[in-house]
């Protein structure tokens, strides 16, 4: 059984003889492969001769990566690095529900909006159902958002959901708020400057971009074909200023203050470098958030400081002093009598207090404010020549400076001026004609420098990693001898220690300060003075002089409203922190010893 079931399971092989096989199947194949190759040979011809120039361009169109200009602005910065300005990316997030599309899907399917919703729920964080409003029935174009920082931008990036864009744009922020709302100015929501350095220095703040064409392989690695020179290159400069933001904060808060205080319309506080003009302060009040500007009034967009005319009232009189000196028509050592009351062309002037004061020095003329002494005074020098001197210190001029919407003083004609003596009269005394507090500040500058009119500035230039480009500024031009100005200056220390005696605490122990209030008559009408403006004014050291401060307050509406009860504190508190700052040392009488801190 064995060998019969072995035997049926033994398959049978049937052998057969090969042949060659013929040669015409072998020329089939053969041509068949000829003419495959000579096709190849003819599309490479074609494609090498006749549509080079096309797939040439269409090859770098895909190699080349051009990065189109954002249209990003410098930074402005302070005297020390502190950001004023800054733009910083954003993002919009737009989306198109007809290409919703999770990764791993089929190339068909198109998600539900609900299932994006909640992926973006997160990121943006937002409820679903806010999400689903928004998007609405429309398959496309849809903005779900804007402002979004790179962190939230990135974090829906990682999600990969087709249908959803991220459009990169500059937005321009301002880090210390209102601080600098008066000077730095602000864009729109279309980025247009509308106030402030971002207006009068627009083209300054444009960064120097350009679309730039870059070649890259197939991973992104950047190639070395074509890259030219400075392409990897950016705009890394900023503007930077000579204000300190330190001595801003303290000038903002005691000037805000102080009108809250007196219930006042605005006030300005301003901090010189009387050697070259630069701004360390620049404050006033009202003000507003140049980040929310529309919730604003047009009103605040503007810097009063240097856009609004005021009468400098007895600020004024030591530039008086100065002019009388210099023309000889007085003498340091001479004496005036103030009888309280003086008529000119009919109209009678009399002192603040309608007080006589009898015979003053001309120290003390400034010390009490003597109005008389004043017109007296001025009355020796030649209306013409008081009027050339006028507008020699640049009364009636728009003053060189970078500041935006900078306007002139208003004087007289010099015909009025001459043939109508009550305009002299009351010039002496610092009305009658008007000017910006900035242009009160440079002309004090002028007392303490020795003579030199400085151009008023708050840019230092355009800042880089390590190199300053400074702005050129205009030579500072000799306008009074510094001989004259040393006696002027010397008697307005003795008003801050007259205001000692007084009772008004205006000096700092330690340290030699000379200064001058004002409280001048303001009118609204051009006929009743029925308001006041408040001002005062220092410079300091006396020893070595270096800095003006300068603090005006408009209309404030409480009684006993003077420079002295408005003004001054402001301004002390503000000297205070400048010494401090700025490390002055105290000050050093003739006999080489420290002034006495008592």
């Amino acid at each position: 059984m064995k060998t019969i079931n072995s035997r049926k399971k033994r398959k049978v092989f049937k052998i057969k003889t090969l042949s060659p096989l013929s040669n015409y199947r072998f020329e089939i194949v053969f041509l068949l492969l000829s003419l495959g190759l000579c096709g190849l040979f003819l599309r490479v011809g074609w494609l090498q001769i006749f549509q080079a120039d096309e797939l040439r361009a269409l090859a770098r169109e895909v190699q080349t990566e051009k990065k189109k200009p954002l249209g990003t602005r410098r930074s402005i910065l302070d005297r020390n690095g502190k950001l004023l300005a800054i733009d910083e990316k954003r993002f919009k997030l737009w989306a198109h529900p007809r290409y919703f599309n999770f990764p791993g899907d089929s190339f068909e399917k198109v998600r539900q909006p609900v299932e994006v919703a909640k992926l973006l729920s997160a990121p943006l964080s937002k409820s679903v159902d806010e999400i689903l409003n928004k998007l609405g029935n429309y398959s496309s174009g849809v903005k779900l958002a804007e402002g979004l920082t790179p962190e939230r931008a990135n974090a829906i990036n990682k999600l990969r959901i087709s249908g959803i864009d991220l459009e990169v744009y500059p937005q321009r922020l301002y880090p210390h708020g209102s601080l600098f709302a008066n000077v730095v100015g602000f864009l729109d929501l279309d980025r247009r400057p509308q106030a402030g350095l971002e207006l009068s220095l627009n083209k300054e703040l444009k960064r120097l971009e350009k679309t730039s064409v870059l070649r890259k392989g197939a991973d992104g690695t950047p190639l070395p074909i074509g890259v030219r020179r400075g392409v990897f290159e950016e705009d890394q400069l900023n503007l930077q200023l000579t204000l300190d933001v330190r001595l801003q904060e303290v000038a903002v808060k005691e000037i805000t203050k102080q009108v809250k205080e007196w219930n006042a319309k605005k006030g300005v506080v301003i901090v010189m470098d009387i050697d070259t003009g630069e701004l360390l302060a620049l404050a006033s009040t009202p003000s507003y958030d140049p980040n929310k500007y529309w919730d604003y009034s047009p009103s605040l967009f503007k810097e009063w400081s240097v856009q609004e005319l005021f009468e400098p009232g007895s600020t004024f009189k030591p530039i008086n002093l100065a002019l009388a000196l210099e023309e000889g028509v007085i003498s340091p050592n001479g004496e005036i009598n103030d009888d309280g009351l003086v008529r000119v062309g009919g109209w009678p002037l009399s002192n603040w207090d309608r007080k006589p004061n009898g015979v003053l020095t001309f120290p003390e003329v400034l010390q009490v404010s003597s109005n008389v002494g004043m017109v007296k005074i001025m009355n020796k020098l030649d209306a013409s020549n008081y009027w050339q001197w006028l507008r020699r210190l640049g009364i009636d001029e728009i003053p060189e400076t970078d500041l935006p919407g900078a306007v002139g003083g208003q004087i007289k004609s010099k015909q009025i001026f001459i043939n109508q003596p009550i305009e002299p009269a009351v010039a002496s005394f610092g009305q009658g004609f008007s000017i910006t507090p900035l242009k009160l500040a440079q002309l004090h500058a002028l007392i303490a420098n020795g003579g030199k009119l400085v151009t008023p500035h708050i840019t230092k230039g355009l800042k880089g990693d390590s190199q300053l480009y400074s702005q050129t500024l205009t030579e500072s031009k000799q306008v009074l001898s510094p001989e004259v100005t040393k006696i002027v200056l010397g008697w307005m220390e003795t008003v801050v220690s007259f205001y000692k005696e007084s009772g008004i605490a205006a000096n700092v122990p330690g340290y030699r300060i000379g200064g001058k209030t004002g409280t001048a008559q303001k009118s609204q009408d051009g006929l009743n003075y029925d308001s006041k403006i408040c001002s005062f004014v220092a410079s300091l050291p006396i020893d070595d002089p270096r800095y003006v401060v300068l603090a005006v307050i408009d209309e404030p509406q409480k009684p006993n409203a003077y420079g002295a009860t408005v003004a001054l504190p402001v301004a002390k508190k503000i000297i205070e922190t400048l010494l401090v700052i700025e490390q002055i040392p105290p000050s050093i009488d003739k006999n080489e010893h420290l002034v006495s801190k008592n």
